[in-house]
């Protein structure tokens, strides 16, 4: 789960490499090294399906204390965000939590021919998961964990937020407005049920009446498929980002990419409404998922922190 590390040395040298065996004790020192960070994975009991994950933690103590990293929408704790800033953040002193809610990636199976996955996520179920992994940090002696949430996750962010006023900082990278309005404004760019709201939502109505709520439906857009229930829930039960804002009083910072419509990401405004200090970010060149400016994003957050919280910076 953890990124290569580049090296300069000419291709005859890394093929030389590739050509002995493999030191798995050799390697794993490496790793440890590279990275200054120790990895293993977790798995946290729920209700129902157990929310698996990664545990970073630094070579030496972590002295920063801790974050919770709360992964997008159909996404998961390996990739993006809660994959690429955990080698960064146990270099400034924190033990991480990348961790999948119940809603992670939009199906998958785990030791049945069940489905699960994003397609079938309910909010408040991805609350409780939220406060679940809370629970499971404050066991290992980290009691107010910054939180750190992007897309869908930033928005739950918010909310885990206002629940834990004790959090020292929230990072809120590309979160909407949330709220009612936001499956209809993520109409206008074709992700969701696009144009066919209306539609899509009768046809989840009736098979929620008729006590299908799990029934698949097809989305003209990203994520795709969708369960009845799950539909309706996204009309109605999402966290509402702008009307939270005034309720968190920790420092926050926003960061979107400069390729993301403002009017969905809308960062300025949730600046002015955060009841604390709020600092907005925009990376030039960047899209929705960062991709080719994970280094630029790392560095910002880690920055940020280390100025809010008085860290020393890592190199």
């Amino acid at each position: 789960m953890a990124e290569a590390v580049g090296d300069a040395r000419p291709d005859t040298d890394r093929r030389e490499e590739r050509d002995r065996p493999v030191d798995a004790r050799r390697l794993r020192e490496r790793f440890k090294h590279s990275h200054g960070m120790r990895t293993q994975l977790v798995s946290i009991p729920t209700a129902t399906t157990p929310l698996d994950g990664a545990f970073h933690e630094p070579d030496g103590p972590a002295t920063a204390g801790a974050v919770l990293l709360f992964h997008g929408n159909t996404m998961n704790f390996y990739v993006g965000a809660p994959r690429f800033l955990p080698p960064v953040l146990t270099r400034l002193g924190f033990a991480c939590l990348a961790f999948n809610r119940r809603g992670h990636d939009i199906l998958g199976i785990r030791n049945s021919r069940a489905a699960e996955g994003a397609a079938f996520q309910l909010t408040h179920e991805a609350i409780a998961d939220n406060e679940i992994a809370a629970r499971w940090l404050a066991a290992r002696g980290f009691q107010a964990p910054i939180v750190i949430g992007h897309s869908n996750g930033g928005v739950l962010g918010v909310r885990h937020v206002v629940d834990h006023p004790q959090t020292p900082a929230l990072v809120v990278l590309s979160a909407t407005r949330g709220g009612t309005g936001s499956a209809r404004s993520s109409g206008s760019e074709g992700l969701f049920a696009g144009d066919r709201l209306d539609e899509l939502t009768s046809r989840a109505r009736a098979l929620v009446d008729a006590g299908r709520g799990r029934e698949l439906m097809f989305l003209p857009g990203w994520w795709h498929v969708i369960s009845a229930e799950s539909f309706l829930d996204r009309l109605t039960e999402v966290p509402d980002t702008m009307a939270l804002a005034p309720r968190i009083k920790c420092p926050v910072l926003y960061l979107r990419g400069e390729k993301e419509i403002p009017e969905r990401f809308p960062g300025e405004e949730l600046c002015q409404r955060i009841g604390g200090p709020c600092r907005l970010e925009v990376v030039p060149d960047c899209d929705h998922f960062y991709n080719g400016c994970e280094d630029a994003v790392a560095d910002i957050v880690a920055s940020w922190l280390s100025e809010t919280l008085g860290l020393p910076r890592a190199a």
